[in-house]
């Protein structure tokens, strides 16, 4: 795995801060009502989020393990993995530009799981310390996104456990400006990101590259 991978994934994290808005903005802005009244709403709020990218990074370590022992077994696994990922790369980027939405169906996929788990959630509720919100944005991780499961292949095809969870990571840091930037009442740099220009111009960007991925697995 190179740099540039990392680099890709947190960029794919900010690329898709609107989505993230719109998937997990509400979730952020109710923490205020489960916050202590009289105390900061931002560690709270961090710890949330740390506990969301811890989950990402657990997943990631999960399928770039699963990934492994594809390509030891399977000859070809590394190109269909690499192909996979890039394909997913440009549905997503038809996702954000609009264009497409056929990622929702993916996104369906995770809702068993997220409903078994959800309820557990409910145990750290109302948040006494921000050690409540950690484990309660872990739990909310694994909500159905069709953004997390792109970025996924990446780690699938990334080829260890420690790449994987690596891409993950970086993905989930470049997901938390904005988030952050939600739950903190800051308007004005949502709204920024929310500028359907802005919002085409990174979704070309992600289908050249997506593109240039599939060419290069070709």
């Amino acid at each position: 795995m190179t740099e540039i991978n990392l680099l890709s994934a947190f960029l794919i994290g900010i690329a898709g801060g609107v989505h993230c808005v719109g998937m997990c903005g509400g979730i952020v802005a109710a923490l205020r009502s489960v916050t202590p009244s009289h105390k900061p709403a931002f560690p709270f709020t961090l710890a949330y989020n740390l506990g969301r990218i811890a989950s990402y990074t657990l997943a990631g370590t999960i399928t770039g393990a699963m990934g492994q022992i594809a390509r030891h077994y399977i000859p070809v696994a590394s190109y269909v993995l690499s192909l996979l990922s890039a394909l997913m790369l440009l549905a997503l980027a038809c996702y954000l530009g609009k264009w497409w939405t056929g990622l929702t169906h993916v996104e369906a996929l995770g809702k068993g799981i997220f409903k078994r788990i959800q309820p557990y959630s409910k145990r750290f509720l109302p948040f006494k310390t921000p050690w409540h919100a950690l484990p309660y944005g872990f739990i909310w991780g694994w909500l159905p996104c069709g953004l997390v499961y792109s970025t996924l292949t990446w780690a699938l095809a990334s080829g260890t456990a420690v790449d994987g969870a690596a891409i993950m990571f970086a993905f989930g840091l470049g997901t938390l400006p904005t988030l952050l930037a939600a739950s903190t009442g800051a308007a004005y740099i949502v709204s920024a990101f929310q500028q359907p220009k802005l919002r085409q111009t990174l979704a070309v960007c992600m289908a050249l590259y997506a593109i240039y991925l599939i060419y290069r697995a070709f």
